[in-house]
């Protein structure tokens, strides 16, 4: 069928240094496997529904079940990025992703505040915290259940932020240890001033215009059904999804 999609062999080669050691018996065609998993994520289909030519669905979502909690895919999408030129420029935002009932259900000890998911006026949310290049190319990833405040992400990609010139930031990451934070590390903000600020700040009006990128790359990852809609209940399966469409996209 051509509309199915199959890595091709330069992609492999990139990816292949990722792969976990096969104990005892081969892995079964990791192309075939791992293009299976893609065309699953990509289409936001059921696993049980894969095309037959990708094999068994038990065979896809073991072994995408597997490497998500041995974070094979985010190593994918971080050692990738880490290849690329360092930039002068980044940018951080925040996204939501919607939940899918399947996936916040079961509450308490079987789920709930572990998942990462949170209500919003919008429903049950997981945040996507995210940092990208100039060119709007993802490099860090974050996830906060929906109602947590941007600072916390940002917080905690603090300490992941490559070398850079100039960070672009929305008005929601207006806040003085945030920009103490990045001056301390060489960075210049370029965030615009709450309006509750007594004291405007300056910011670069002409520079700040191209924060857009990272709302384009937001707007990509979506294209991913499921990532768009989350049917995962483990964060970290989830945020393998995010971490193979963002490879898949930019980096490969």
């Amino acid at each position: 069928m051509s509309n199915l999609f199959w890595l091709t062999d330069e992609q492999m080669a990139r990816l292949r240094p990722f792969f976990p050691k096969s104990h005892c018996k081969p892995r079964v065609d990791d192309r075939r496997v791992l293009s299976g998993i893609i065309f699953i994520n990509r289409n936001g289909l059921r696993w049980c529904d894969a095309p037959k030519e990708y094999g068994p669905p038990k065979t896809l979502y073991n072994r995408w079940k597997r490497w998500s909690e041995m974070g094979v895919f985010a190593r994918m999408f971080e050692g990738l990025a880490a290849e690329a030129t360092a930039p002068t420029t980044i940018l951080i935002d925040a996204t939501y992703l919607k939940a899918h009932r399947t996936a916040s259900s079961l509450r308490g000890k079987k789920g709930g505040r572990g998942r990462l998911i949170g209500r919003t006026k919008g429903g049950m949310n997981t945040k996507l915290h995210a940092i990208t290049d100039t060119d709007g190319r993802p490099i860090r990833f974050f996830i906060t259940a929906g109602q947590i405040s941007d600072y916390t992400g940002a917080a905690a990609l603090l300490g992941y932020m490559p070398k850079a010139q100039w960070l672009l930031g929305d008005r929601g990451y207006d806040a003085d240890w945030f920009r103490e934070a990045l001056q301390d590390m060489g960075i210049r903000p370029c965030i615009p001033g709450r309006k509750a600020r007594k004291k405007p700040v300056k910011y670069d009006k002409r520079r700040y215009k191209r924060r857009n990128r990272i709302e384009i790359m937001f707007g990509r990852l979506k294209d991913w059904r499921r990532v768009a809609t989350r049917y995962d209940r483990c964060p970290e399966v989830f945020l393998s999804a995010i971490a193979l469409a963002a490879t898949v996209m930019f980096w490969l």
